[in-house]
C-alpha cells in the first residue's frame, strides 16, 4: 500500500467535500441557524441524537452550546438524548430500539424546541421516529443526512445533506456545520 498516495487521496477527498457542502448547504444552513435563535429567544432548547458516531458529534454539539464555543458568554439551551444510559436502556428493552429517541422527544420537548437528528444514511428507524414525535408535538424537526437523504427527506426540514456516499465525510461535514451554528447562534444571539 501507497501510504503517501492514501493519505494525498484522503484529504483531496475531505476538500472536494466540503466544498461541495458549502456550495449546496448555505441556504438550509441560513435557516437552520434562524430557526435555532428564535427557539432559543423564545424559552425553547436545542435538542440532538443520532446513532454511534452521530450519538457522538450530537454529545459534542449540545456541550459546545451549554458550555462554551469558542469564549465564555451565557449558556444556550441544548441536550444530547444520547447520554442518559438508563433512559436509553429501559426504551430499547421495553419499546424497541427505534423508540429510544421518540420516547425522549415526547418527554422532554414541545412546541418551542428545535429538535435535529444526524443520520448519515438518513434512514436510521430511531432518528425518523424521532422527527416524526417532534412533528407531531410542533417541534421543528431538523436533520443532518448524507447521501440522498434517505427517508429524512419526508421528515426534516430544514435538512442539511452532505453530497457524500462515504460516512467518514459525512461525518466531517456534519460536525464543521455543526460547529458553524453554534458559532453562527452565539453571534446572533449578541453573546458575544
Amino acid at each position: 500500500m501507497d501510504l503517501d498516495k492514501y493519505y494525498g487521496d484522503e484529504f483531496d477527498e475531505h476538500l472536494a467535500v466540503a466544498q461541495a457542502t458549502r456550495e449546496a448547504m448555505r441556504a438550509p444552513f441560513t435557516r437552520l441557524v434562524t430557526l435555532c435563535v428564535s427557539s432559543i429567544r423564545n424559552g425553547g432548547k436545542i435538542v440532538f441524537f443520532g446513532n454511534g458516531g452521530s450519538a457522538a458529534d450530537a454529545q459534542h454539539l449540545a456541550t459546545e452550546l451549554t458550555i462554551r464555543y469558542m469564549d465564555d458568554r451565557a449558556p444556550i439551551a441544548a441536550i444530547a438524548l444520547t447520554t442518559d444510559t438508563s433512559s436509553l436502556t429501559a426504551a430499547a428493552n421495553d419499546m424497541g430500539f427505534e423508540n429510544v429517541f421518540a420516547r425522549q422527544v415526547a418527554a422532554l420537548c414541545g412546541p418551542n424546541d428545535v429538535v435535529i437528528g444526524l443520520s448519515t444514511s438518513g434512514n436510521s428507524p430511531n432518528v425518523i421516529k424521532a422527527l416524526e414525535q417532534a412533528r407531531s408535538i410542533g417541534c421543528v424537526a431538523a436533520g443532518f443526512g448524507g447521501r440522498d437523504g434517505g427517508m429524512m427527506r419526508d421528515v426534516a426540514d430544514p435538512l442539511l445533506i452532505i453530497p457524500s456516499d462515504r460516512t467518514p465525510r459525512i461525518q466531517e461535514m456534519h460536525i464543521t456545520l455543526g460547529h458553524a451554528l453554534c458559532g453562527a447562534m452565539e453571534l446572533e444571539l449578541g453573546l458575544l
